[in-house]
Formats: structure tokens, C-alpha cells, sequence
């Protein structure tokens, strides 16, 4: 085999390792900062723009069955996807609210 192709099959080999090894330390990142986020804070704009409340007055709709939650079920407080970088309350509602499939 010329050495061009040997080469050639080292870098693709080393790239794919390095995208899976990025792919995977940021997964791991989000997972690890979750605690360290913030509550969404009702006086938050985008919270008020989404009429976001921590407690759903809404029969049968609330984070915890929202699609756009995140993070350890069961969680009272967990990431959201409408509010990145703030955590959300698992019986809270906002406007974006959308049933998880």
C-alpha cells in the first residue's frame, strides 16, 4: 500500500476519534453544569414573553410532559431548552409548552 493512503487512513482514523471524543465531552459537559445553573427567575424577559409560571395552572400540561425539558426525571429543577442555561420547575408551564411524543 503507498505510503499516501496509509496516511490518509491514519488521519481519518485520528479525526473520527477526535469528533467522537468532542461529541462526547459535551454531552458530559451539559450534564455536569446542570447543577450549577440558575433558576428561571419569573422577572426573567424570555420567562415573561412565554408567560413561564412554576406551578401550571393548566390541567394536564406542565414541564415534566413537556417536550423541551431535559435532564434526570424526577428532578424537581432541570434544564429546559426554551431557557438555555436555566433550570426549570418540573411542575411549571410556559407557552412553548409541547406534549413529549
Amino acid at each position: 500500500m503507498p505510503v499516501n493512503q496509509k496516511d490518509r487512513r491514519r488521519f481519518l482514523k485520528y479525526a473520527s476519534l477526535g469528533l467522537v471524543g468532542v461529541t462526547v465531552g459535551t454531552q458530559l459537559r451539559k450534564v455536569a453544569y446542570a447543577g450549577d445553573m440558575p433558576q428561571l427567575s419569573l422577572d426573567d424577559p424570555t420567562a415573561k414573553a412565554l408567560k413561564y409560571v412554576h406551578a401550571s395552572e393548566v390541567e394536564g400540561q406542565n414541564c415534566e410532559n413537556c417536550m423541551h425539558l431535559t435532564g434526570n426525571a424526577g428532578d424537581e429543577w432541570r434544564p429546559c431548552n426554551l431557557f438555555p442555561g436555566k433550570l426549570v420547575a418540573a411542575e411549571g408551564w410556559c407557552a412553548g409548552w409541547v406534549k413529549k411524543p
